[in-house]
């Protein structure tokens, strides 16, 4: 039983982390939700690309704090902070190799033929994300603590009741946090955003997340029925019985 409790916090944590970290750097781009969809350009929907695996890292977040307790989200939490920071310090890195003269030379042009500087782009977009890097960790840590301590809380509070009242309840105000601070760091203070743009793409960066916290409540009971069924009633009971007491496991 301890190591399908190893194993467990293992694939979550895995999962969390791929997606945590994945977010972070494609998080430079920027896009327009409404020509995606076909709708109205006039209409508020540009989204960083971060933003789409997003929902995947805080359902992560409220199935390991069920489970493990506000420790459990804590540990990976601050260990997938260590390896964003090491992620992106080798990125920066690759940015100072000289780069390979058959390497600009192969593409140097465009589809339609115009010059185009790869070495440029590279920085361009890798940079970029250091701005970005920055307020993420700020915006992570912040928010992770947010939802693990509103997330426990509200257990206490109904008494481990309502699993979907304390997951949307911690993820709708850590979001909150996270979806203005990143952009207010990594663009408005390290890049070249005006404060109208970082307040509205935050806005509807938190609005989508807001949708998809709703929307994905049915994967949160899905996890629990097959963690339930591959743990066993009596060990599932004292694992989260262990969790609510904020006991390290």
């Amino acid at each position: 039983m301890a190591k399908k409790k190893q194993q467990l916090y293992l694939v979550l944590s895995g999962i969390f982390i791929v997606n945590a970290l994945l977010a972070e750097i494609i998080g430079v781009k920027i896009f327009s939700a409404n020509a995606l969809l076909g709708l109205p350009p006039t209409l508020p929907g540009d989204l960083t690309a971060g933003v789409l695996i997003w929902p995947v890292v805080f359902v992560t977040t409220d199935i390991i704090n069920e489970y493990f307790g506000k420790a459990g989200v804590l540990r990976v939490s601050f260990l997938t902070m260590g390896l964003i920071l090491y992620a992106f310090f080798v990125i920066l890195a690759t940015t100072h190799l000289p780069p390979a003269k058959f390497w600009l030379d192969v593409n140097g042009t465009d589809a339609q033929g115009r010059p185009f500087n790869i070495d440029f782009a590279y920085h361009s977009i890798f940079r970029q994300g250091l701005g970005i890097i920055t307020g993420s960790i700020v915006a992570f840590g912040v928010g992770q603590v947010l939802d693990a301590t509103i997330f426990a809380w509200l257990r206490r509070l109904t008494n481990g009741r309502y699993v979907w009242l304390r997951a949307t309840g911690s993820t709708l105000v850590s979001q909150l946090v996270d979806s203005f601070v990143v952009l207010y760091v990594a663009f408005y203070l390290f890049g070249n955003w005006s404060l109208a743009q970082v307040v509205q793409v935050a806005n509807t960066n938190y609005w989508y997340k807001f949708a998809a916290a709703i929307l994905l409540t049915p994967v949160l009971y899905v996890a629990h029925g097959l963690i339930d069924r591959y743990l066993g009633q009596e060990e599932t009971e004292e694992l989260q019985e262990q969790a609510a007491a904020d006991v390290s496991v």
